[in-house]
């Protein structure tokens, strides 16, 4: 089972003019192998054989290989492409150790060649120095194959499901594509690798014993390697003639034969030509054969070769068998590319094979296909395979190129961040800054000596919420939520504001009356996550709706006094409320951790949207008046970059992403960092390459074309490191994406480069805020934590590792610490309102 490093089989995209060297007995030969890809897939091909004389088989390795490279230079010559640097691939069948695509040490030599100082050397840098001595052209020597990947190749250029090869001739093996996560030999998990099985080999350690005869036994005693190729020794053409004779010597000798005479040529090893005409062999070797010893003979050759048959369609049977497990597949659908003397001239072998296979594989449709010129075109065909990858990939890479961010754009945003944050915080820039810089009016995180019984209120989509928080403070301290949610009908999210608060104060009383908590009155926190401006800590202004709700007479309105007026509306009033905040979501995840963290002074949400907040110094809050303590700044951070100041780092899919959104030109930064648009940028890079012919086969997809396809859950599903490649593609069909498993691995990646810069711009973000909070307090060394809530953050595998790394590298001189919000929104909510409580309490006294 050994790696041959070749990884992908001909899409029928390959195209090129390529060099092949096909060595493996006394002549060797060049061939020159053009393929073309203009809608037709074609192959012309050139070759001249050359011979090796005696003396350079036994002679020294150099005078070999310079003599292989004089050959070389003459074809060239020939053919007038000297002057070209032609990429070569070199079929070298004898034993080797493949440790690259292009590298391969000799083993042993075989087949009468006994070169010095060859075994234990890589036969390509041989090669390579004996063309360099010369000096009179040059040639790219790109991979090193034996013949039945060379088989597999060349009818995979064919067939697109072609992953086994099969040679059954003189000697036989088998190769196949195996999951490299199986192939502990070399380093990596991602994709496929071709194997060159050996199988010769199978039952050299016993496991044949039980089904290997006295005439098997006796061939593998007489043989030049007794003990070695059991399982070739029963199914390949080179010994199957000697089983048939064997089988013939031990009947005539008991009679049952030839009358029980035996002729010097019938025992005379390797005399025994069959099957064949049978009269005719047994004539020659000196018998006198009656018509039952030819039928007998006849059906003995039968024996033989259905047995050897039978045994090369189980051991490709458990091969394909392999691959049907490893795809996970309920029927697979694959072809075998055969080649070898035995399938392709016994009459009855081929067909034999294939009815076993079937027998044994009846969930599996299999095909077989011959291999014509398997060595000398599959080397080629490597080679192509080889060059497209490498021209795709560095296609790719370029394209990538701009969505991988060094440090030094990493801290250029940071500063572009800080410049906006200052212009947001001053009184004469606010009116024009993008990143608002809102004032919460929060001016403290919790202490843990807040207590008392809470509501809070979710508002933010076509669900809401409501929440009765208990909040304990001493030995029971901690935080007790009970919750019920409620839904919006559409008719009142867009119908009249009285409508819509009517329907909120009726769950409230609904909610109340399930608790038992009827004719109480509570301090509220409302999270109300709409556009708002805040001039008090209860009062919060609608500046637009978003989210599909459109309820008349809210916009411009306070939402506390909305609210208060719907509680006064209601005929029996059974409760009366006390709204003592509104806040946004990110507040309430910064002061959800602050109750578990005193160092937590910011709060960050990265899901569908992205947002921060953290406590600024009053000093530089313009806005509001006032000089002492701090006040939370909700930085609205989404808008940055809408003055043009990212523009440099922008790609072109970013902008087609933003052109298509309901707000172009809005909310920039967030569209390259949040959840809600990642998977459209991967969907626009992915249409991109496909139109290129770098995936998919150049075959787009209606599905692809299709907006908002490629969810962000996808992102986290396809990054995530337990997700097998073969899961990668069943996500990618539930998307109608017929994607082979390189296709799996380079959309893979691509939603690795689209992720890892969302985290590190993100990151860069967060780098801006907390060196900004160690400077305010004049510090050399600040510890800070960070609240964070989202889904992108919480559920993407690699996501917040690679956002902490960036804000460690950017921000050296500050201790970031990162906690996860559990219902920031809900609970944050009542905190801030038991905060507001406990400093109205403290003012009181």
């Amino acid at each position: 089972m050994l790696p041959t490093f070749v990884r992908s089989t001909p899409d029928g995209t390959e195209d090129g003019d390529f060099l092949a060297l096909d060595l493996g007995g006394t002549n060797f030969r060049v061939l020159r192998v053009k393929v073309s890809d203009n809608g037709l897939q074609k192959v012309e091909m050139e070759n001249q054989i050359y011979a090796i004389p005696e003396e350079l088989m036994r002679g020294s390795g150099v005078q070999l290989f310079d003599h292989i490279a004089e050959c070389l230079a003459n074809f060239m010559e020939k053919l007038k492409i000297k002057d070209k640097k032609l990429p070569l691939g070199f079929t070298f069948s004898f034993p080797c150790h493949q440790t690259k695509l292009d590298e391969s040490i000799l083993v042993t030599w075989t087949k009468g060649f006994k070169c010095s100082s060859v075994e234990g050397k890589d036969v390509v840098s041989m090669l390579r120095k004996s063309i360099k001595k010369r000096g009179d052209f040059d040639i790219d020597i790109v991979a090193v194959v034996n013949d039945t990947v060379g088989t597999m190749m060349t009818c995979g250029y064919d067939d697109h499901n072609c992953e086994v090869g099969l040679i059954v001739g003189t000697g036989t093996n088998a190769c196949y594509m195996e999951e490299m996560r199986h192939i502990d030999l070399v380093e990596g998990d991602e994709g496929r690798m071709c194997i060159n099985m050996e199988w010769g080999a199978f039952g050299d350690d016993g496991v044949l014993n039980d089904i290997r005869t006295e005439f098997d036994q006796e061939i593998d005693m007489g043989s030049l390697n007794p003990g070695k190729q059991l399982f070739e020794k029963m199914i390949s053409g080179m010994y199957m003639g000697e089983l048939v004779r064997l089988i013939l010597v031990k009947m005539a000798k008991e009679g049952l034969l030839f009358g029980g005479n035996l002729t010097p040529d019938l025992l005379t090893t390797g005399s025994g030509g069959f099957p064949g005409k049978a009269h005719e062999i047994l004539t020659k070797l000196g018998l006198e054969p009656s018509h039952e010893d030819c039928v007998a003979t006849l059906r003995i050759c039968q024996i033989v070769s259905t047995r050897s048959a039978n045994l090369c369609g189980a051991t490709l049977a458990a091969v394909l068998r392999r691959i049907k497990e490893n795809k996970g597949v309920e029927r697979l659908r694959s072809t075998v590319g055969v080649d070898g003397s035995v399938y392709k001239k016994h009459p009855h072998f081929a067909r034999r094979l294939h009815k076993t296979v079937r027998k044994l594989l009846p969930d599996c449709e299999i095909r077989f296909t011959r291999s014509e010129d398997g060595s000398g075109k599959g080397a080629a065909m490597v080679t192509a395979v080889a060059y497209r990858l490498a021209a795709q990939h560095k296609a790719r890479q370029k394209i990538l190129e701009a969505l991988k961010l060094s440090h030094e754009q990493l801290l250029e945003v940071k500063q572009r961040m800080r410049i906006e944050m200052e212009n947001g915080l001053g009184k004469e820039t606010h009116a024009e800054a993008t990143v608002k810089m809102l004032p919460t009016y929060v001016c403290s995180t919790p202490d843990g000596t807040e207590k008392g019984d809470f509501l809070a209120l979710d508002l933010g989509g076509t669900n809401f919420r409501v929440l009765l928080v208990r909040v304990r403070n001493g030995m029971r301290r901690g935080v007790e939520m009970h919750n019920k949610i409620y839904s919006i009908p559409v008719e009142i999210m867009q119908g009249t504001g009285e409508e819509l608060f009517d329907h909120i104060v009726h769950c409230i009383s609904d909610f109340l009356e399930y608790m038992g908590m009827k004719g109480v009155s509570l301090p509220l926190g409302f999270t109300f996550s709409f556009p708002c401006q805040q001039t008090n800590l209860d009062e919060g202004i609608l500046l637009k709706w978003t989210k599909g709700f459109k309820a008349t007479g809210c916009e411009g309105e306070d939402v506390v006094n909305l609210l208060k007026e719907a509680i006064h509306r209601r005929e029996v009033s059974e409760f009366d409320l006390d709204v003592v905040a509104v806040v946004n979501d990110t507040v309430g995840t910064m002061m959800t951790c602050g109750y578990e963290d005193p160092y937590c002074e910011v709060g960050l949400i990265v899901g569908t949207g992205s947002n921060a907040c953290y406590m600024e110094e009053m000093r530089n809050v313009e806005l509001v008046e006032g000089e002492e303590g701090r006040m939370c700044v909700n930085m609205e951070w989404g808008a940055f970059g809408d003055s043009g100041c990212l523009d440099d780092i922008r790609t072109e899919f970013d902008l087609a992403v933003d052109e298509l959104s309901l707000n172009p030109g809005k909310q920039r930064f967030e569209k390259m960092i949040s959840g809600m648009y990642l998977g459209e940028i991967v969907r626009n890079i992915l249409m991109d390459f496909t139109k290129r012919g770098l995936l998919f086969r150049g075959r787009i997809s209606e599905r692809l074309k299709t907006r908002g396809i490629f969810e962000t859950k996808f992102l986290s599903q396809i990054e995530s490191d337990c997700l097998a490649l073969l899961q990668v593609r069943s996500i990618l069909q539930h998307l109608g994406l017929e994607s082979t498993c390189d296709d799996s691995i380079i959309v893979k990646e691509v939603c690795a480069v689209v992720a890892r810069r969302a985290a590190q711009l993100c990151g860069a973000g967060m780098a801006a805020v907390v060196d900004k909070i160690r400077e305010n307090r004049g510090l050399d060394f600040l510890k800070v934590t960070v609240g964070v809530d989202g889904t992108l953050y919480k559920l993407h595998p690699h996501f917040s590792t690679i956002m902490h790394e960036t804000v460690k590298q950017l921000s050296p001189k500050c201790e970031v610490t990162f906690l996860q919000s559990e219902d920031g929104s809900g609970k944050g909510a009542a905190l801030i309102t038991a905060v507001a409580c406990r400093i109205r309490e403290a003012g009181q006294r």
